[in-house]
């Protein structure tokens, strides 16, 4: 029920679209009910000689034309009219297409809109642990079914229930034992269709859930194929998703195993009926129970209302496929999204920043960070080293809230960041993730991303503090140059700097690195953080990185480990004290020192 109530919702603003198409087949089978009447009057009463048995006013008409003997006489009208009505079916059947196609297609574009805006604004974890295939086959296939439902089989069921009615009045008053024969069947097939319906709704579920893994091989494997070719793993992708791609076979075989099971049973006792109808007619029309015409009717009322009683099973089958498609809608719909308080707070923020005895976990009973403290004076930069997988990243998040942390407390210029809205709080908190992501558009438009409307020179002005702005001139198109999906065609050290330039172009009072100087080289480091430390307003700044020399500028440093802060001080202090960051300071130190002395004597013998 709540999946259906969901679907009555999406039809806002459509639903009179919908009353019209269903008015439409009602009028079509008005039409198409009322041409075998006009036969049986033909054959009994204007080409035989029993008594007209129609309405006063039809009677009234038929004097007006000169009576039977005229009609007799001019036997095209009778076709005319058959002919006419044929017209209005084929009018109202249009129609009835034309109003539930524009709903339908309507609707399924509401209902993507809806999902795309849903998906845009719940949590950050949230995309974390989805597959993204699976949301696409969501949003694409599962719409589609909804759509291609309420385009077809939603007004069906109309034409069924308008028939049925329709069939019923008209055969009980011809003769109520042949509408008992021609009724013998309907229910059968009504129950079969249920019984279908229950079977195939499971069955139809595992083929949906199937093809969303399937997507999210194809998806994966589509992404990271630079890394599947680096490491010649095509084989063992194309294994992959065959295993996948054989249960979605599998499954979709025992549904199609189902339909035919269902078409080929119902089709042999819908042509039982029909054969039953006939021999029982004919019977009763050579004892003159009931007249030739009578028995005309009987028949294409048969043909006529057995096939849809029988699409009920297609229908039902549909439904079945819809039921489980919005469940798998409503499950995105229902998850939770980032709750924006306009009276929350929107300060002014100039970047003091304090952690007192923080903790978080992605499970509650598991802290990935425990009971953190430290404070930053604005302008500061802050360096924050640690093993992987220690909390360095997590910590960080916490600060534009892409995760709530659970005790303890985080404050912005003395202002808890609970209390700021999010929105305004990510606006000032600029974040270089660690690994980019670049849209495929030009290089232009991904830095100018963070800052709609920003102007060229805005733009030039973050290039050059990125240290990417002559690599961008070099390009056939400079900053016109498009770059490939996920911004393939360019190198990592590129695309994060353009990611850099990105975050920069906001002029944001806190900035985050996250791991993000690690694709460039130690010289392209160091003039980066010099460009930062020039800027006029200088921003407060974090810088997650395990090369000491990026540390040992920081105004003053924080280890990390196992998601406890174990040291914190300025480089100095901190080489001095036992301890990880010692530990890693005197390893890099030796190794640079090994390597300047592999290289000296190569660059003595050029120069020799």
């Amino acid at each position: 029920m709540k999946n259906f109530k969901l679907l009555w919702s999406f039809m806002r603003g459509n639903r009179l679209l919908y009353i019209g198409a269903i008015l439409s087949i009602g009028l079509a089978t008005v039409f198409s009910f009322t041409s075998p009447l006009v036969l049986r009057v033909t054959i009994d009463s204007i080409i035989g000689d029993k008594v007209m048995e129609v309405p006063e006013w039809l009677k009234g008409a038929v004097d007006y034309l000169g009576g039977r003997t005229v009609l007799m006489q001019n036997l095209w009208i009778c076709g005319a009219v058959i002919v006419l009505l044929a017209t209005g079916n084929g009018l109202f059947t249009y129609f009835k297409g034309k109003w539930s196609a524009v709903a339908s297609e309507s609707i399924a574009k509401n209902i993507r809109e809806k999902l795309y805006d849903h998906l845009q604004h719940v949590p950050y974890d949230y995309h974390v642990k989805s597959e993204t295939g699976d949301l696409i086959q969501r949003c694409t296939s599962d719409v589609d079914t909804i759509r291609s439902f309420l385009a077809v089989q939603f007004v069906e069921i109309g034409r069924a229930l308008f028939m049925l009615s329709m069939a019923l009045g008209v055969m009980l008053s011809l003769n109520v034992r042949m509408t008992l024969i021609a009724m013998l069947v309907v229910p059968i097939i009504f129950s079969f269709a249920v019984i279908f319906f229950i079977k195939v709704k499971k069955a139809f579920k595992d083929s949906d859930e199937s093809e969303g893994r399937m997507s999210t091989v194809l998806q994966e494997n589509l992404t990271g194929v630079r890394v599947v070719r680096a490491f010649a793993r095509q084989q063992y992708e194309i294994e992959k998703f065959d295993v996948r791609n054989a249960e979605y076979r599998d499954l979709t075989y025992k549904l199609i195993k189902l339909l035919a099971w269902y078409w080929s049973l119902s089709d042999l006792l819908c042509m039982m009926q029909i054969c039953t109808v006939l021999v029982a007619g004919a019977y009763m029309a050579s004892q003159n129970l009931i007249s030739l015409g009578t028995l005309v009717v009987f028949t294409t009322y048969e043909a006529m209302l057995l096939w849809p009683i029988r699409q009920m099973g297609r229908i039902l089958t549909d439904m079945g496929k819809t039921t489980v498609s919005l469940k798998r809608i409503s499950e995105i719909l229902d998850a939770g999204i980032e709750q924006e308080n306009e009276d929350e707070l929107k300060p002014e923020i100039n970047g003091s920043i304090e952690f007192q005895n923080v903790s978080f976990g992605y499970d509650v009973q598991k802290p990935n960070i425990k009971g953190i403290s430290f404070k930053v004076e604005p302008g500061q930069t802050v360096a924050i080293l640690g093993p992987t997988g220690s909390g360095k990243s997590t910590l960080m998040h916490l600060l534009p809230r892409l995760y709530e942390y659970q005790s303890g407390e985080i404050s912005i210029d003395g202002i808890d960041i609970k209390k700021i809205n999010k929105k305004w709080l990510r606006q000032n908190v600029g974040i270089v993730l660690q690994e980019p992501f670049l849209f495929s558009k030009s290089v232009k438009e991904n830095i100018a991303l963070a800052k709609p409307g920003a102007d060229t020179e805005d733009v030039y002005a973050s290039a050059r503090t990125a240290c990417i702005h002559d690599v961008i001139e070099g390009f056939e198109k400079g900053y016109e140059t498009l770059v490939g999906e996920r911004g393939v065609t360019l190198s990592g050290g590129q695309k994060q700097r353009v990611a850099i330039a990105r975050t920069l172009v906001k002029d944001c009072p806190i900035l985050i690195f996250d791991d993000s100087l690690s694709a460039v080289d130690t010289e392209t480091d160091t003039t980066i953080r010099r460009a930062l430390n020039s800027r006029p307003k200088k921003s407060t700044t974090f810088i997650i990185s395990h090369r000491v020399t990026t540390l040992s500028e920081a105004d003053f440093i924080i280890v990390i480990d196992k998601g406890e802060l174990v040291q914190q001080g300025t480089h100095d202090e901190l080489i001095g004290q036992p301890g990880l960051y010692q530990r890693i300071w005197a390893i890099q130190n030796e190794l640079e020192e090994e390597c300047e002395k592999d290289i000296q004597p190569e660059i003595m013998k050029t120069v020799s």
